[in-house]
């Protein structure tokens, strides 16, 4: 007999995160402690398959219904983690969305605890996936501040890309904006975003990373935002995220 296949939807957990309730893991321990109801039912299995279009769930007695969609953009500190719940209780970047009346949000990919800069949030799933999706290559720009001054054949060895432990890293484009005494700041874009690149890049050729800012997500630039704030992306902008 031919395997049964999996039942049409998300698993629950996912749902109440689609929903813009919290996180996949807060899902878990609302599931776990029986908090939650489908189809008037105590569903205590975070992987059960729900349509959230037709099953009725609940939290608490309350009826969950889909948020408003809601993007934002924040211009990250360094010391902040880019996720919601922190095994090591670190502080995270939804220190900055505090006293902001909003749905649960997700950032749209990560910028390490060392980096600054653009990072967007958002509940909508569908609009995260497409623009995290490496099948874009939707450009990213950093500026990157290091401790050397480097000459041109250095910028033509970064330029070059470093192979590391089988991996191939580069960049689009390497260029120097400015430099001084003894750093010197980079323009580095890159159209997909491993772990920790550019600084695996730079210290496969002895360099190290002072400071690392993203100013720019495709067409949309970090602007004037103040540092530790967050606000609405507003039509125009998310027209520069459209393709």
């Amino acid at each position: 007999m031919a395997p049964r296949s999996p039942r049409p939807g998300v698993s629950l957990n996912r749902a109440l995160s689609k929903l813009g309730l919290c996180s996949r893991t807060q899902a878990e321990r609302l599931i776990a402690e029986g908090r939650v109801r489908v189809g008037g039912k105590v569903a205590r299995d975070a992987s059960l398959r729900v349509d959230m279009n037709r099953d009725r769930i609940a939290v608490d007695g309350e009826k969950i219904v889909a948020e408003r969609k809601v993007y934002l953009m924040l211009n990250k500190p360094r010391g902040l983690v880019t996720t919601r719940d922190d095994p090591l209780e670190r502080d995270t970047v939804y220190a900055c969305l505090e006293g902001l009346d909003l749905p649960f949000v997700s950032p749209v990919g990560r910028l390490d605890k060392a980096s600054e800069g653009l990072l967007l949030m958002t509940n909508d799933t569908r609009f995260a996936n497409r623009l995290m999706d490496p099948a874009s290559h939707l450009p990213k720009t950093y500026h990157v501040q290091i401790a050397t001054v480097p000459d041109a054949a250095v910028l033509e060895a970064l330029r070059a890309g470093a192979r590391i432990d089988g991996e191939t890293l580069s960049a689009n484009s390497i260029e120097l904006l400015r430099s001084g005494g003894r750093t010197a700041w980079l323009e580095i874009v890159l159209d997909e975003g491993r772990n920790r690149h550019i600084r695996r890049l730079l210290a496969a050729h002895g360099i190290e990373v002072k400071r690392l800012i993203r100013v720019a997500i495709g067409r949309l630039p970090l602007g004037d935002l103040a540092k530790g704030t967050a606000r609405h992306l507003t039509p125009d902008e998310l027209a520069l995220l459209a393709g």
